[in-house]
């Protein structure tokens, strides 16, 4: 998917400073307990589902468009799993950017699992027990959409977390 055009309009404005966003991130389960991840196309590492929240777009609405545009399935979120604040990160062009991602528990509730956009070069459901490497922020993530919500603790992070 292009870049979004509000990024593109701040990014003429502000060429290639930080800019702070708002990401999504979504941990999608099916009734197998599996886990859906996408391949990503940039660098080719699988991950959980995310994306760009858009202007005035609702939080949990902008995830189920976002897993939706990626994977064709069709989600609702169950509940929010954190809210952190990433490391800067630079992309290939130079662009600078710092989210604020938003993490939530979602269940899948129809569709079929496909590559459904240009982010992706596969989609696909995963045992809980056979997972590809994932970012230590996808894993607490993941580790906290599978502990019950009354058992969960609260998600204070540090820097060395």
């Amino acid at each position: 998917m292009p870049t979004p055009k509000f990024v593109l309009d701040l990014r003429a404005k502000i060429g290639h400073d930080l800019l702070w966003m708002t990401g999504l991130t979504g941990v999608v389960l099916n009734d197998s307990s599996e886990v859906l991840l996408v391949k990503r196309a940039d660098n080719g590492r699988w991950s959980l589902i995310g994306g760009i929240l858009e202007p005035g777009e609702q939080p949990a609405v902008g995830l189920v468009r976002e897993i939706q545009e990626e994977t064709a399935v069709e989600a609702e979120v169950v509940r929010l799993l954190s809210i952190e604040s990433m490391e800067p990160t630079a992309y290939p062009n130079g662009d600078r950017v710092q989210f604020l991602d938003l993490s939530f528990s979602c269940r899948a509730v129809g569709g079929e699992a496909r590559v459904n956009d240009d982010e992706s070069v596969d989609v696909r459901w995963w045992s809980l027990d056979n997972l590809p490497d994932l970012t230590p922020h996808e894993q607490r993530t993941l580790h906290r959409a599978l502990t019950p919500a009354e058992t969960e603790q609260p998600f204070y992070l540090t820097s060395a977390d």
